[in-house]
């Protein structure tokens, strides 16, 4: 009798380990029942097929080199001149884009010119404010005027303003004035590859 409640003791307390295991194996995120299944990765998305290359964007300012006066607020507020070379074949069109991610509470839009022709590979400084250009359309910019509007940011630390080149498979189906959204969206799918210059500009 005695030897019988001893045996009946001890499967309990095996009982109880194996319970206490297994209810601890379950509470821990990091385990993974079944080893053979590895955990989902990261989602990326992306506009297209980005390939650099040897596509490359250049100014009279270089790579997180201080933007000139003269092409901010505080100077003539004019665009600066562009170039770029090693462009992928397949071309159709260009779309640049100029924002600033340091401004205050949202990326802020400075500049958007869409259906830029294949054929070119440069611009000149100050383009016209204008909806239509020899050089491609302007969207609307976040200070709510068509065409560049140059770095203005608050007085501090040095704000980055990234001139972003996309060369794409396809002239964009929109009409002068477009916003960024609306160009990032249209060209989803048709980036063949992209390039870009970072500048500072900061006020004291």
């Amino acid at each position: 009798m005695r030897s019988l409640l001893m045996l009946l003791i001890i499967v309990v307390l095996i009982a109880a380990l194996i319970i206490a295991y297994y209810g601890h194996v379950g509470e821990n995120p990091s385990s993974n029942p079944n080893p053979n299944i590895s955990s989902p990765a990261p989602t990326t998305i992306s506009g297209g097929n980005m390939v650099s290359g040897n596509f490359n964007l250049k100014s009279v300012f270089g790579n997180m080199g201080e933007i000139p006066v003269k092409y901010t607020c505080d100077g003539n507020d004019i665009s600066p001149p562009l170039s770029w070379e090693g462009q992928p074949s397949g071309v159709v069109s260009y779309v640049l884009i100029v924002d600033d991610p340091d401004a205050p509470g949202r990326v802020f839009t400075h500049w958007v010119l869409y259906n830029i022709p294949a054929s070119v590979n440069s611009l000149p400084e100050n383009i016209p404010k204008q909806k239509e250009t020899s050089y491609g359309l302007q969207g609307r910019n976040d200070f709510g005027r068509i065409g560049y509007g140059g770095p203005c940011p608050p007085r501090g630390k040095p704000h980055r303003y990234f001139f972003k080149l996309y060369a794409l498979d396809t002239k964009l189906s929109l009409p002068p004035g477009a916003s960024k959204r609306e160009i990032e969206n249209a060209m989803k799918g048709h980036i063949i590859a992209q390039t870009q210059l970072i500048g500072l500009y900061g006020r004291s």
